[in-house]
């Protein structure tokens, strides 16, 4: 789920995960990759000297080749040696967006995680320094004309501290845990749905269903409702794709939804997340109205968008290294899940479903990699770049599904870890096993130079993982074993 990013190894994974991602859960308000813009650079503030300067210019700087363009269709396909040339040359780098915002990129595992923590950069937009510039730009399409702003991802302590600890009186791991037969039910009905066919688009037929309908059946959306939430839910990952204003219609047909659910959840005793979030109570206080509907919606929004990517990303990643698929396969075959729970975590690092971590704004000048920031600034933590730090990650571009000591920043750190990412690793451990289980042949349909990449600033997917298998049957799917 969205939240600051994927899960550390350092924090619990049992810890409750701010929707957002990290992790999970703020979709860009910048432009679609769909158009290829390259990001002009932004002037240099006044603590920028030599070949940072040159970075902000847009100039090449001496030795280290030119500086590559962001945010274009390359870029969005492979952003990974962009990062690399970030990292190296200008590790904090302030950039104008497609959308016109100016942010600071922070791309160095350090730097990233000393930011990810650091109480001076503030959540909550009003701290923007250009709030009217900054307007329908930040943050989730949508939350502010539809009144949702007040969820985890937009404030900071001590009301983050106060509303975080009631979510996670309703949002425990115990509930997660008791989820996965569920889960798995769902995940062998949306394979019983293609095997037969041999060919299937894994993205809508399997990464985008499954998260949709497992958070609604989490939430205690009846299940006559939940194919609207599914429409809606596309809409708003599709945006850039369909009509002009199509984000902001869906997101206020899903916020009276929501009301309207919540409502009738407060007259029944139901046992739903929905219904655990109207009953939560500390020392008597419990979260209000607007904050359980801003809650829900953004546990629906960061619960499916990042778990679509994981999956899909996941899924693609293994295949274009069939070394560590078959190794899996292997393994799983014989039972050990072992590399399965190592490599969730891996495929969270190695291309995460999260690509910056939501936004930030400094409260007051700070230093970080040894560039200032002045108050107001928005800062995004580029958790791509930090993942594949080599300071910090050994052959950091290699997938190594048994690599140890790997506390990547997929699902964030800090006080905004993801509330959600134990639910989006059982889901991904589900999805990947379950696949690889009963599609043991299971092989890209077209060229990786082929596929699209989802527009957006903060999340990094596939739109489409056209994949081709052999054909069973449901019972003879069901059985197989891997060789």
């Amino acid at each position: 789920m969205p939240a600051d990013g994927p899960a550390p190894a350092d924090a619990s994974a049992s810890a409750p995960v701010d929707a957002s991602a990290s992790g999970s859960v703020d979709a860009s308000a910048s432009a679609p990759v769909d158009a290829p813009v390259s990001a002009p650079a932004a002037p240099a503030g006044p603590a920028t000297r030599g070949a940072d300067e040159a970075v902000e210019a847009g100039e090449a700087v001496e030795g280290s080749g030119p500086v590559p363009a962001l945010f274009g269709w390359e870029f969005a396909a492979d952003p990974y040696p962009a990062y690399a040339w970030l990292r190296e040359n200008a590790p904090v780098r302030r950039t104008e967006l497609p959308s016109g915002v100016e942010a600071w990129l922070v791309t160095r595992y350090a730097d990233a995680r000393q930011a990810l923590a650091d109480g001076r950069l503030s959540k909550n937009p009003v701290h923007h320094s250009e709030a009217a510039h900054g307007k329908g730009k930040i943050g989730i399409p949508g939350e502010r004309s539809a009144n949702l702003m007040t969820h985890l991802l937009n404030i900071d302590p001590p009301d983050h501290t106060r509303l975080r600890r009631l979510v996670s009186k309703a949002f425990t791991p115990r509930r997660v845990a008791e989820f996965a037969p569920r889960v798995q039910e769902l995940t062998d009905g949306l394979i019983d749905g293609f095997c037969e066919k041999g060919t299937a688009d894994l993205i809508h037929e399997f990464a985008f269903p499954l998260p949709i309908y497992a958070i609604c059946d989490l939430l205690g959306v009846p299940r006559e409702d939940q194919d609207d939430l599914r429409d809606w839910a596309g809409m708003m990952i599709r945006h850039g794709q369909g009509p002009r204003g199509g984000v902001a219609r869906a997101v206020k047909k899903i916020r009276g939804y929501l009301a309207d659910l919540i409502h009738r959840k407060r007259l029944g005793d139901g046992d739903d997340l929905i219904s655990g979030l109207v009953r939560a109570s500390d020392h008597g206080e419990h979260l209000t109205e607007e904050e359980v509907v801003a809650m829900c919606f953004v546990l629906l929004f960061a619960g499916f968008e990042t778990t679509i990517n994981l999956i899909g990303n996941g899924t693609y990643a293994l295949l274009r290294n069939p070394g560590q698929r078959e190794r899996l396969q292997r393994a799983l075959a014989a039972g050990d899940e072992t590399l399965l729970t190592t490599g969730i975590e891996e495929l969270l690092r190695y291309d995460g479903p999260v690509e910056l971590a939501t936004w930030r704004f400094a409260t007051e000048p700070i230093t970080l990699g040894g560039q200032r920031i002045g108050t107001g600034d928005p800062v995004l933590v580029v958790l791509a770049a930090a993942d594949r730090d080599p300071e910090r990650f050994a052959d950091p571009d290699t997938l190594d599904l048994s690599r140890g000591d790997n506390q990547h920043l997929g699902y964030g750190h800090g006080i905004h870890y993801c509330i959600g990412a134990p639910l989006a690793r059982l889901e991904g451990r589900a999805a990947l096993a379950t696949l690889l289980r009963r599609l043991p042949d299971l092989r890209l349909a077209a060229q990786p130079e082929e596929l699209r990449w989802r527009g957006g600033l903060i999340m990094r997917g596939l739109r489409t993982l056209p994949v081709e298998f052999t054909a069973r049957s449901d019972e003879e799917s069901s059985y197989v074993t891997c060789t």
